[in-house]
């Protein structure tokens, strides 16, 4: 007998809870984060690398469009992607800026719009992503912590080859407020 207890009703919070700080990471912290970054630097400054075995900042837009959209485009969402993820790391062509953003940005829309939809209940069914065999809680908590860790290379890059302060927040209030919601 299937009865609805109290256990269900806070487990269905707690996903819901967790599928809203998701999407807010990827789409209001490192998204404003990267775009911000790109602003400052010119189309060669995003594919320079500092060696052959590193990676460009254009190289980790493409890497990260291509991860979000296996992972929970098609890992989560069901929907057909194709990708070729040693391509993602081996371009080496100059795409510019404006063709960068616009490809992440469509690529965040869509992760968007799967977790909008996800409904919290199956967040522990599995999938199987890029050969690992994952719940849908795990694939979705796989590309934030990813987006957050090629977040920081970008910046980092962006700051050493620009010698500029992003200027993320704004301190006047005494709290920390992203400059991007102002």
């Amino acid at each position: 007998m299937s009865v609805p207890t109290q256990k269900t009703s806070e487990t269905n919070v707690v996903g819901e809870a967790f599928l809203a700080k998701a999407r807010e990471l990827l789409s209001s912290d490192y998204w404003p984060k990267i775009e911000r970054s790109l602003e400052i630097l010119s189309d060669e400054q995003i594919w320079w690398r500092s060696h052959d075995e590193s990676n460009s900042i254009g190289n980790l837009m493409l890497h990260l469009s291509g991860n979000a959209r296996q992972w929970i485009v098609s890992g989560v969402g069901g929907a057909n992607t194709v990708r070729d993820r040693q391509q993602e790391f081996a371009e080496r062509s100059l795409i510019p800026r404006t063709e960068l953003i616009k490809r992440l940005r469509e690529t965040l829309a869509d992760v968007d719009e799967v977790l909008r939809r996800l409904d919290p209940a199956t967040l522990l069914e599995r999938r199987t992503i890029q050969g690992c065999d994952v719940t849908v809680l795990e694939a979705i908590f796989h590309v934030v912590e990813h987006f957050s860790m090629h977040t920081g290379q970008i910046i980092l890059l962006a700051k050493m080859l620009t010698g500029k302060d992003l200027a993320f927040y704004d301190f006047s209030a005494g709290v920390p407020t992203p400059s991007w919601s102002s």
